[in-house]
């Protein structure tokens, strides 16, 4: 490894997670920039770098939230759009890596410790067998982990992209709401950050209620607090579709390593994802509920997961060269 500190960043369609990683591999400095701030991504690059004093970074790995295909970079959830290679040359980098986000959050799970993440349901993983990936953020994300003879391998993915499948009446009544203004309608469209609104206007339209605007934190503000019935039928909802969805990736994989659940979203719902209906519809299988029972399901606590992933992958990536 060079003596010059390596730069990571994690960005998502809200918020970019930057930080510098040194020899030991001790990952600090860490600085969230909101990527409306900036007009493209080398100038959040360059203000955080700014920030830090501008140390000589060389090597460089940045998670997104993005297909990462060939050199052309357009996000899907924002407006940054960046060449890769014309990239690293404005930046004055040697090696510029960019990878899917949910690549770089599996690749981070055989890193964790036991204290970065707390098991909601299920029995033991099986050893070396395929983990999936969760992460309902600004958008889904969803991942798998293989173990391969050379180690883990990471299989990126954009799953949250698939069709949203409805498993009651109540979730039916929100597809055809969705429907009257989608064409298509993504497990994203309601398993998301943004989805919590449009579930909660779903809702508002099924009850003929009057429409009330209300933000997805102040939402789950209101169902964990202040006891407002739509509020929280509305992160029912939202829990109850996670766990359809997180039980369709295990079953297409054979995650019986376990589902590990990421994103900016559950983490903040506390206490109450546990007795959630997540579980008990991650469970309900028909045929394959004593196959989904045995998984187990595990909510990742620590701060910056990405981060360790994506230093992982440039680790390789080094090797390599």
């Amino acid at each position: 490894m060079s003596s010059a500190p390596q730069l990571l960043a994690d960005i998502g369609g809200t918020n970019a997670r930057f930080a510098l990683r040194d020899t030991s591999g001790e990952i600090s400095t860490i600085h969230t920039l909101a990527v409306a701030a900036y007009p493209e991504f080398t100038a959040a690059v360059h203000a955080y770098l700014d920030a830090c004093g501008n140390p000589p970074v060389r090597h460089a790995a940045i998670a997104i939230a993005n297909p990462v295909q060939g050199d052309q970079i357009r996000m899907t959830n924002h407006d940054w759009s960046f060449s890769i290679e014309a990239s690293r040359r404005q930046l004055g980098l040697d090696t510029l890596l960019i990878v899917n986000d949910f690549t770089a959050l599996s690749m981070a799970v055989p890193h964790l410790n036991p204290s970065d993440y707390r098991q909601i349901g299920g029995g033991q993983p099986q050893p070396q067998a395929v983990i999936g990936l969760v992460g309902p953020g600004t958008g889904l994300g969803a991942g798998g982990l293989v173990h391969m003879a050379h180690g883990w391998q990471a299989l990126a993915s954009e799953g949250g992209h698939v069709a949203f499948a409805a498993s009651d009446d109540r979730e039916a009544a929100l597809l055809e709401y969705c429907r009257r203004q989608h064409s298509h309608v993504s497990a994203e469209r309601l398993i998301s950050g943004p989805g919590i609104e449009t579930i909660f206007q779903g809702l508002q339209v099924m009850h003929g209620k009057q429409p009330l605007v209300m933000s997805t934190p102040d939402i789950v503000q209101h169902a964990l607090t202040a006891d407002d019935a739509l509020c929280r039928e509305t992160l029912d909802c939202f829990c109850a579709m996670l766990g359809t969805f997180a039980a369709n990736l295990a079953v297409t994989l054979g995650a019986r390593g376990g589902i590990f659940i990421g994103g900016g979203v559950v983490p903040r719902l506390g206490a109450y994802f546990d007795q959630s209906p997540f579980r008990s519809r991650f469970e309900n299988k028909g045929r394959f509920t004593a196959y989904m029972q045995a998984i187990p399901t595990n909510l990742i606590t620590a701060s910056y997961p990405a981060l360790v992933g994506v230093a992982a992958l440039l680790d390789a990536a080094l090797r390599r060269a």
